[in-house]
């Protein structure tokens, strides 16, 4: 029996000086767990003076996760929140019923040259809490789980006996494991649905070779052991099933269509609320069918 039940190979989207690899949602798979979107960016090193820069845009009935292994992005949004994301520190965004946010390089980094490499994660948020509140949280203090060769950041729910103080709307689990030359770590059974992802170097699951930024979505119900012979970053995501579907246009995901096509109309007529200290700009409602990148 197979450890690995489907691989998904990402689109990549070569931004210039950048790329990023979207492997969520797909043709053949739309959610893993509460996951509905996941992009891999980087690593990458922008010119003297340059930076990311994305507009504010819209989102609802979601939460953004955003995790950086190099570099540094400014959050600000609608609520009036403002964070450095570093790394070490999970920003999760909550949309609820509506929030704007944008993300742009600091400017200490685009003087030094902005560097670039994490990831970016939607969560649906589960039925009967699609409408709550936004909200916003920036944790640093995760727990850590070190064994030798191998250490894992829990950044979302419980893992290998550690919970993060990070807010879960639904079942989740979402950790980054690093492994130095020689190194190991189980890969636990306890969620309905799990997936890895090698984002750096070379890493083994069972005795099979990760293909570098796919997403291998894993057979449920089994212990597995994930291991490299000469290092290696794998980010581990997933969580409960839903029962319900969700449907994605653009920024924006619900499992109402209608409700979808209310935030278009909203977005379109300036019913969301202004980003404080990022008012100026915005990016703008695709016409037909978005890509749903909100890079720039």
């Amino acid at each position: 029996m197979s450890q690995i039940t489907e691989t998904l190979i990402p689109t990549t989207h070569d931004l210039g000086q950048f790329k990023v690899r979207r492997v969520l949602p797909a043709k053949a798979r739309s959610m893993v767990g509460p996951f509905i979107f996941v992009d891999q960016f980087g690593p990458a090193q922008l010119d003297l003076g340059s930076g990311m820069d994305v507009r504010p845009h819209p989102h609802i009935n979601l939460a953004t996760v955003t995790w950086l292994f190099e570099g540094a992005i400014d959050h600000r949004d609608s609520i009036g929140s403002f964070s450095t994301i570093r790394p070490g520190q999970v920003n999760l965004m909550t949309a609820g019923k509506g929030i704007v946010h944008s993300e742009r390089s600091p400017e200490e980094e685009r003087r030094a040259g902005p560097k670039l490499y994490g990831m970016q994660t939607w969560l649906a948020l589960p039925d009967g809490r699609e409408e709550i509140d936004p909200a916003f949280e920036a944790m640093k203090d995760l727990p850590v789980i070190e064994d030798g060769r191998a250490k894992a950041v829990v950044i979302m729910g419980e893992l290998w006996g550690e919970r993060a103080a990070t807010t879960t709307y639904a079942d989740t689990i979402y950790a980054e494991i690093v492994l130095e030359a020689g190194g190991a770590i189980p890969i636990e059974d306890e969620a309905d649905e799990r997936a890895v992802m090698l984002v750096g170097g070379e890493a083994e699951l069972d005795g099979h070779k990760l293909e570098k930024f796919a997403l291998n979505v894993l057979q449920p119900g089994r212990d597995m052991t994930l291991e490299s012979k000469s290092g290696g970053r794998v980010m581990l995501l997933g969580g409960e099933a839903f029962e319900t579907q969700r449907h994605a246009w653009w920024n924006f995901v619900s499992s109402s269509r209608d409700r979808i096509q209310q935030a278009k109309e909203d977005w379109r007529e300036g019913r969301f609320a202004d980003v404080p200290g990022d008012s100026e700009e915005r990016i703008p409602l695709p016409d037909g069918a978005p890509k749903t990148v909100t890079y720039p």
